[in-house]
């Protein structure tokens, strides 16, 4: 198995664990060719399944950045709110999960970058802090 797929796996399974200790139910998808990697049900009472792509990453301590797209040999695939609901993104670095609403990218962008600490230059605007996405 390749470093970056078991890095992926580990990825999903720190991401599983957190929400299962926020009290929600998974679901794995079986095979490969799916657009996410994890079902989670959040309302058990509409039983509506929110589908979350996983990330991992190591962070630099200073910023997260997430990206938002799948690439492999043969193509490059944007993810949008058509195809997913949540990028969910494990943290070596702080070994915390983060959660992004698909409306954060559901225009196709590339990366998104959640700030740890503040940014040198003490930029306040348009700052996305990584705390506020710890919430899934």
């Amino acid at each position: 198995m390749g470093l970056s797929k078991q890095k992926g796996y580990m990825g999903e399974i720190a991401i599983m664990s957190d929400i299962l200790k926020k009290g929600y139910k998974v679901a794995i998808p079986y095979g490969e060719d799916w657009d996410f990697d994890l079902l989670v049900l959040k309302d058990e009472k509409n039983g509506k399944f929110e589908r979350l792509q996983c990330k991992y990453v190591k962070s630099d301590g200073r910023t997260i950045i997430v990206s938002c797209r799948s690439t492999n040999n043969w193509k490059t695939k944007k993810y949008t709110s058509q195809t997913v609901d949540w990028i969910a993104v494990y943290d070596e670095t702080t070994d915390k999960c983060y959660y992004i609403p698909s409306k954060e990218f559901e225009q196709g962008r590339a990366a998104i970058t959640l700030r740890l600490v503040s940014p040198k230059n003490n930029q306040k605007a348009k700052i996305k802090w990584a705390k506020d996405y710890l919430n899934f």
